[in-house]
């Protein structure tokens, strides 16, 4: 939901009061949408040194695959939170006021580094939604071939490449000042 935002903003606060100088977010599907969000409505000293996004939406309440629309059936059916609780699935409320779309805050993310990472055969969201995604907000776009969604498809050869890139991105931040 929207205040997923504020809990990456403790989260990078807390960070920083931990000690560490540079700090990258990273989010997964959803958490995805969040890292996207927090890092383009924070002010500069709140955003994180660099942002990664894997198998991130552009755009709230997507049906573009089967996935979708089952996950839409659950949040907006009554028999569809029903069956969620059962399966222990826990739903937020509607929202009261919808939040910006991650593809309409996506320009706001410069001068952030950022890194979007998306699976061919992601079956929840379609590539055009991370090609949409870095039209509008630049940094790099890494298609991963036969990659499905998310955490669960994501290698550890995937996460070395991500922590590589992000060590790369925070030491241009700290030769830039």
């Amino acid at each position: 939901g929207p205040a997923e935002v504020a809990d990456m903003s403790a989260a990078l606060e807390r960070l920083r009061e931990l000690g560490h100088r540079r700090v990258v977010s990273v989010g997964f599907s959803l958490g995805g949408a969040v890292a996207l969000r927090q890092a383009a409505l924070a002010g500069p000293a709140e955003r994180p040194d660099a942002m990664i996004s894997v198998s991130g939406p552009a755009r709230w309440w997507v049906r573009d695959t089967p996935a979708m629309r089952r996950v839409h059936w659950l949040l907006e059916q009554p028999h569809g939170r029903w069956a969620a609780r059962l399966l222990g699935v826990r739903l937020g409320e509607e929202w009261a006021e919808v939040p910006a779309s991650p593809i309409e805050l996506a320009p706001l993310l410069a001068p952030t580094p950022a890194l979007l990472v998306h699976g061919t055969d992601d079956h929840y969201f379609p590539v055009s939604d991370a090609e949409a995604l870095h039209a509008a907000a630049g940094g790099e776009l890494w298609l991963e071939r036969g990659m499905r969604h998310a955490e669960s498809a994501t290698t550890p050869e995937l996460v070395d490449r991500m922590a590589r890139w992000a060590r790369t991105a925070v030491e241009r931040c700290a030769e830039r000042g």
